[in-house]
């Protein structure tokens, strides 16, 4: 037993310190219950108007494009996507020589979770997830308006919770410790 233990101890201790062996932990996916998932429409804390429908969209199409999970209504799905858009923060960066705006940095923070229905209990929380783009103002060449800069927004964030709920989820608290930026404003133009 005891020549046992030290071979066991000495090929552990061989293998931890073999620079070819990676620590890869095992992906936290869905459970195999869930088949199903429903988008419910996300929450807009924000004084913007028509926010959340633009952002559950996004998700939505991402989700069908992904072909992973089937898309349906609440009451037939057994995994939620809810949400809420926490801000909505559009900053002027750069001026001309007038003080006119010529690049802004928009920042969107939203809060996702998924429930896990039949259990009644969240499986992933992530309460700070952040897209940020920075663009130059529609007039400049090469410039984009704020609501393409919002579109492209959408897209990432949709493409990040989809990738997430697919590939894997993270921690085992399945909760981020990113904060929501600091002497932010909720309110955009």
């Amino acid at each position: 037993m005891k020549k046992l233990l030290v071979v066991i101890i000495a090929f552990w201790a061989v293998a931890c310190s073999s620079p070819d062996i990676i620590y890869k932990p095992r992906p936290q996916i869905l459970p195999p219950h869930i088949k199903k998932l429903s988008v419910r429409t996300f929450t807009n804390h924000t004084p913007n108007f028509g926010l959340e429908e633009k952002l559950t969209l996004a998700i939505t199409d991402e989700f069908l494009k992904s072909g992973e999970y089937a898309i349906t209504n609440e009451k037939e799905a057994q995994g939620i996507i809810m949400g809420e858009i926490k801000y909505y923060i559009l900053t002027p960066i750069e001026y001309d020589v007038n003080m006119v705006p010529t690049t802004y940095k928009l920042d969107i923070v939203v809060s996702v979770s998924i429930l896990d229905k039949m259990k009644n209990h969240l499986l992933w929380t992530e309460p700070a997830l952040r897209a940020t783009k920075i663009y130059s103002a529609a007039t400049l060449p090469g410039g984009m308006t704020e609501a393409r800069a919002r579109e492209i927004l959408w897209e990432l964030l949709a493409k990040d919770i989809v990738k997430r709920t697919i590939e894997g989820f993270g921690a085992v608290t399945s909760t981020s410790e990113k904060k929501i930026p600091k002497n932010s404003e909720k309110v955009s133009q």
